[in-house]
Order: C-alpha cells, then sequence, then structure tokens
C-alpha cells in the first residue's frame, strides 16, 4: 500500500551477527502467540521489519506473553517493547524492559487479578505506575552497571493486563512511550491513546500523536555556566475500559501505529478482515499485521482482543 511499493525485499535477507558465547541474546526474526480466555481470543505478533531485514540487523521490538495464576484468579499480561536506535544492543534493552515488568506483575498477580475483578481503576493505575517505574529504573541501574548510557540503554514499553475470569470484561492498558491503542467496534476504528496530563482545551484522546499541537514544548535553555536541564520524564499512560462483544482491541508499537495512522486502506482492509464472525488464526493474524505500506519499514509488533 502507499504511493508505490515498498522500498525493501519481502522476505528476510541477512541475517544479524551472531557471537559464538553469546548465542543466547539472538532474537528472532519473528515471534506469534495467541490464547482464548472465556469471551476473549488473543493474538500476539512481533515481527522485524523490512529494513532490519535487509541490513542484518536484530529486530529491536521485544514480546512478552504470560499467564500468571491458575483459574478465575488468573491474569493474563501482553508486554511489548522496543529499545532506541541510538543504542547497539537496543534489542537486549528492550528483552529486558518485558523481563522486568513481567516479573513486577508476576509477583504482583494476586491484588492485580482481585482489583481487576472488582474493577478498582484507580488502585490498578497507580499500582501499575509503580511497578512500570520501578521496571524502567532497574533498566537503567542495569545500563550504569555495564558501562552504557541510561539514556540510550531504555525503551518504549506497552503492556495489556487482563483477567482470566470470563464474568471480567475490564481491559486495562498502561505504559510508556510510542505505539497506538486502537478499538474496531462495528467496522470503524477509533484512537484510544490516552493523552499524558495535559492541559485543559488541549486536544484529547483520539488524536494522532504526530499532531504537532499534541507536541509538549521544548524545554528552557540552560542559564550560561548553569547545570544542564535533564531531559523530560517521559508521561505514563493508563487506559481502563470494558469490553462489549464484538469489540476488537489492538495495542502496538510504533511500527504498526504509524501506518495505521497515516494509511486509511489499511485500516480498511483490517477492518473488513477482522470484523468476520471468528478471529483469524495465528497465521491469519501475521498475514494481517504484515502488510506492507510505502514508506514504512519498521519492527512491527501487534496484540489484538477479539470479544465474543
Amino acid at each position: 500500500m502507499g504511493s508505490g511499493p515498498p522500498t525493501y525485499d519481502p522476505e528476510p535477507t541477512a541475517l544479524p551477527p551472531a557471537h559464538p558465547d553469546h548465542l543466547d541474546t539472538l532474537v528472532p526474526d519473528t515471534v506469534l502467540d495467541g490464547a482464548r480466555y472465556g469471551p476473549c481470543t488473543l493474538r500476539a505478533v512481533s515481527v522485524r521489519g523490512d529494513s532490519a531485514r535487509y541490513r542484518g540487523v536484530p529486530r529491536r521490538d521485544a514480546l512478552l506473553v504470560a499467564r500468571f495464576g491458575a483459574g478465575e484468579q488468573g491474569l493474563l499480561l501482553v508486554a511489548m517493547a522496543s529499545g532506541t536506535r541510538a543504542c547497539g544492543v537496543a534489542h537486549l534493552a528492550a528483552a529486558e524492559a518485558c523481563r522486568w515488568i513481567g516479573r513486577a506483575v508476576g509477583h504482583s498477580q494476586a491484588r492485580l487479578a482481585e482489583d481487576l475483578r472488582a474493577a478498582r481503576r484507580g488502585d490498578l493505575k497507580s499500582g501499575l505506575h509503580r511497578l512500570t517505574d520501578r521496571s524502567l529504573g532497574r533498566l537503567r541501574a542495569g545500563a550504569a552497571e555495564q558501562g552504557l548510557d541510561p539514556e540510550e540503554y531504555t525503551a518504549s514499553l506497552r503492556c495489556l493486563l487482563l483477567s482470566a475470569d470470563p464474568a471480567c470484561r475490564t481491559r486495562v492498558f498502561f505504559g510508556v512511550g510510542d505505539g497506538g491503542l486502537f478499538r474496531l467496534r462495528d467496522g470503524a476504528w477509533r484512537d484510544l491513546e490516552p493523552s499524558p496530563a495535559t492541559p485543559a482545551g488541549t486536544p484529547g484522546d483520539g488524536r494522532p500523536r504526530s499532531d504537532p499541537r499534541l507536541a509538549p514544548p521544548p524545554p528552557p535553555p540552560p542559564p550560561p555556566g548553569g547545570p544542564a536541564v535533564p531531559p523530560p520524564r517521559v508521561p505514563f499512560r493508563f487506559r481502563a475500559s470494558v469490553a462489549r462483544p464484538g469489540d476488537v482491541l489492538l495495542m502496538c508499537g510504533a511500527g504498526l501505529a504509524e501506518p495505521l495512522r497515516d494509511e486509511p486502506e489499511l485500516r480498511e482492509l483490517l477492518a473488513r478482515r477482522w470484523s468476520a464472525p471468528t478471529p483469524p488464526g495465528l497465521a491469519g493474524f501475521l498475514a494481517d499485521t504484515g502488510v506492507r505500506v510505502k514508506g514504512h519499514a519498521d519492527d512491527r509488533t501487534a496484540a489484538a482482543l477479539w470479544e465474543a
């Protein structure tokens, strides 16, 4: 799709370099996962972008799909992270961010599951904010221990949290950094990306993040001879909603969010395919999220929930 054919080949070309003593750090080109609990069907995928495939570099995105607990007390977590382009080991930072948030959520499983089933949004927001800050703080601390720049050895982090209890329809999104949160309802897409704390009168949810009116003002320059101004803190994003039968909730990294916002034809195609009576299988979901768009060659990582 787009103004012309994509620049790169549609299939992988060069493999990333490997070190014989660090084979555990190799990242597969594609990760695909899924599950079904009660009325909810989950599909999740992370694919190396066309540009990375051509250049022979690892996928910078990481994906974690995990269940903690059993039965109605079970908790499902989908975490995705993307390392920064400036970091040569961005894939390691992304994987570590997913592991830290997974560990934090897993150790808090009982309380989070109870809060989800009781729809305690305030408790969920404050608790998940604390766990996210703690996880990214551990990532920064690890960077310092390795002699890496903490501002480069970091990652965006986006998560979906839901209960395995079929009676609980609360779906929670939280995280920091770029990407997208969309809902398909009655054949139409809505951008649900929660805005960070913004003053009254500014555009609200549903506006593309690329809109310059949503960009925060630049930090003031440091005074002559004074200390440098630290970089602004990345805002925490949170949204809790009650799913309706027929909804499709899509969380994705910037590699899919940007073409979805930029290309109406892609939105129409996915709306048509994902409004079918049954969710796509794993292979179908991989094909759908891999539709190529001119000018968009980054990694694509996405998780979608179909509500019966």
